[in-house]
């Protein structure tokens, strides 16, 4: 018998150490054997390199001393492997190799600039990475042992991401693209011809691009291991990210089937925020190629039979819903992913035999305890509003979830905003969105117009109207669910960080009334300002999400929260890191200057040290804890 008791008053079997104690995986990695996987561990504000080869009991830390973190985008690239052999970037400032059998790393590259995406050639020779020095951005190659200083092999565009090596080092591909476009909106596939000689560092010739443009993204270039094909993802049909495989041998290019529901805008394609992404891979004997997917926010592993074209699940996959971070074995029938699913944490998986029915899968690592049972938790389910225009919005809805408890009447309801405003919320495990749906809270993950996976059409809808359709989206979501009766249309909250911060405090502007109090974390509370001071990577892109300044400074005050505040009567929650660069403590400061100034409810914690993403696991408690108080005060007690 369940016990009664209110919404967001049960004793939930997630606590706070639940949600911050996890650890990140990322990017498992084989080494040239076939046999041994390196992958990042995140670990609250730290991440170490682990090891493991077949055989053996335990993984081994590997750069241990060494603060493994990249300074390029949001991060990401900070490592490959080959040739038994780990190179990773240090501090965000040089280049590493070190022994996977023992011994200290060494320094490969000098103190100077930003390296990231390091790519080893098949010989071993020779390390493709890119470089930034702040302002210019490049391809440079260095040997990989640090015996010559390093060299550039292409430059001019202001963006670069994913060098890859032909297997035979006769060629080098990757994706750049310029200003005002970021990684999802139009790139370019670049392929060079590579000049090698005995005495000296290899250089390039013949650079020609072979896919994208200023209105395609191309994502991921993959050679064959056999040295025929050249693998990638377009959105070049105007309407979804596909496979395109492309024979070098004669230049002729095919698009790939992606399985069932791939006509409907679900992507192969990642939206570029960090490097080092991928989601298609080669087997080693280049007969088939594996990718993954997403659909309804759920991103699955497919295999493609070159031979015959036939495309199938990954079956051994088939309870996971959120499958990322693809990687072949250059030997054997071997891949491993990061895999999870709304109630299983981040699992490193090796699938031997992926290509077949009967693959046998192994666990390499776990991101958390896994103790918390599955009926326990909450199971999300896609939903579909209308928007104004007739668009077809897409969410995901996670029930109030207890074991334990129920009540009566309607659930209060979190709206919560994802960051970006071009990126996706998945059905990836979520300890922050199971810690208030095991509480009795409903929870609605929107993925307005402008998110990434469903299609190019449905994220350049966003395209000066940002700050409008993302309000009207989120407003329509909890309106869509009040009308179903799954929500109570007197506690509604909204909430989000950065980019979903500001829709927060659009939000509460523009619909006062609306949501009962609101939770906003490192806000844009002036474009205006994030123009003037956000990293290079994100500078121009205003120019496409509100129009480029001069010409647009209308829209840049009408749309910014700071020159409407006056609208603002709801209680809300501001969180902000001192360090943050892409929105920096101003934002915040001059938001709750104006609350303070007219007496509006609110709360306001600064974190010492904390930039854009909060990441020490005391800072995410002291977080929880707030907000939990905040919500129970102004929602759940008023």
């Amino acid at each position: 018998m369940s016990q009664n008791r209110p919404y967001g008053l049960w004793d939930s079997p997630v606590g706070v150490r639940d949600v911050t104690d996890g650890i990140g995986l990322r990017t498992p990695t084989f080494d040239s054997d076939g046999r041994t996987l390196v992958w990042l561990e995140r670990r609250g504000a730290t991440s170490v390199l682990l090891c493991r080869t077949q055989g053996e009991v335990a993984p081994r830390e590997l750069a241990a001393g060494h603060r493994i973190k990249t300074s390029v985008f949001y991060g990401g690239g900070e490592f490959t492997v080959g040739q038994g052999c780990l190179y990773f970037v240090d501090n965000g400032s040089r280049l590493y190799a070190q022994s996977l059998h023992g011994g200290p790393p060494r320094a490969i590259t000098p103190d100077f600039g930003q390296p990231t995406a390091p790519a080893l050639s098949a010989d071993g020779r020779w390390l493709a990475y890119v470089h930034s020095d702040g302002g210019t951005d490049r391809i440079a190659v260095v040997d990989a042992t640090g015996a010559s200083w390093p060299q550039w092999l292409a430059e001019g565009a202001d963006f670069y991401m994913q060098p890859t090596w032909h297997p035979r080092g006769r060629l080098l591909a990757w994706v750049e693209w310029d200003f005002p476009n970021m990684a999802w909106d139009g790139t370019r596939l670049m392929l060079a011809d590579i000049r090698r000689s005995a005495t000296s560092s290899p250089t390039v010739s013949n650079v020609r691009c072979i896919a994208g443009g200023n209105e395609i993204s191309v994502f991921q270039p993959e050679f064959s291991p056999d040295g025929r094909w050249l693998a990638y993802a377009s959105d070049e049909d105007g309407v979804a990210s596909r496979l395109f495989l492309r024979d070098l041998s004669g230049a002729d290019v095919s698009c790939l089937p992606v399985g069932d529901g791939g006509d409907d805008g679900g992507d192969v394609a990642l939206p570029g925020w960090v490097q080092g992404l991928r989601s298609l891979a080669f087997s080693a004997d280049s007969k088939h190629l594996y990718f993954t997917r997403s659909h309804n926010a759920m991103r699955r592993a497919f295999v493609c039979d070159l031979s015959t074209r036939a495309v199938q699940a990954v079956a051994a996959l088939d309870d996971y819903t959120c499958v990322t971070h693809l990687a072949a074995a250059p030997r054997g029938n071997q891949i491993a992913v990061v895999a999870g699913s709304s109630t299983q944490p981040d699992r490193i998986l090796a699938l031997q035999g992926a290509s077949q029915q009967s693959a046998r899968l192994s666990v390499q690592a776990r991101s958390g305890s896994e103790s918390l049972p599955a009926e326990a938790l909450s199971t999300p389910v896609a939903v579909q509003w209308l928007a104004a225009d007739e668009t077809a919005v897409h969410g995901l809805y996670y029930p109030p979830a207890s074991t334990l408890f129920a009540a009566e009447g309607l659930p209060p309801l979190l709206v919560n905003i994802h960051g970006g405003p071009t990126s996706q919320a998945d059905a990836s495990y979520d300890a922050e969105v199971q810690y208030f749906a095991t509480r009795g809270w409903a929870v609605l993950l929107v993925n307005h117009r402008g998110s990434t996976g469903y299609g190019r059409r449905y994220m350049t809808s966003l395209r000066g109207n940002w700050g409008v359709y993302d309000v009207e989206d989120a407003v329509g979501g909890a309106r869509h669910l009040v009308d179903r009766g799954m929500a109570d249309p007197d506690r509604l909250v909204i909430s989000g960080g950065s980019a979903g911060g500001y829709t927060v405090l659009r939000a509460l502007t523009l619909q006062p009334g609306f949501f009962r109090a609101g939770v906003c974390r490192y806000g844009i509370s002036n474009l205006f300002g994030l123009s003037d001071t956000t990293h290079k990577f994100e500078s121009r892109y205003n120019d496409l999400l509100l129009g480029p300044l001069p010409g647009a400074a209308a829209r840049y005050r009408e749309r910014s929260p700071i020159f409407a505040a006056d609208a603002m009567r709801d209680p809300v929650i501001l969180f902000q890191g001192t360090d943050d660069e892409v929105v920096p403590r101003a934002q915040s400061d001059a938001i709750v200057e104006s609350l303070r100034q007219r007496g509006i409810a609110h709360e306001y914690h600064v974190y010492e040290g904390e930039g854009h993403g909060f990441r020490r696991p005391k800072t995410k408690q002291d977080y929880l804890r707030r907000v939990d108080a905040f919500l129970r005060r102004h929602v759940l007690f008023a």
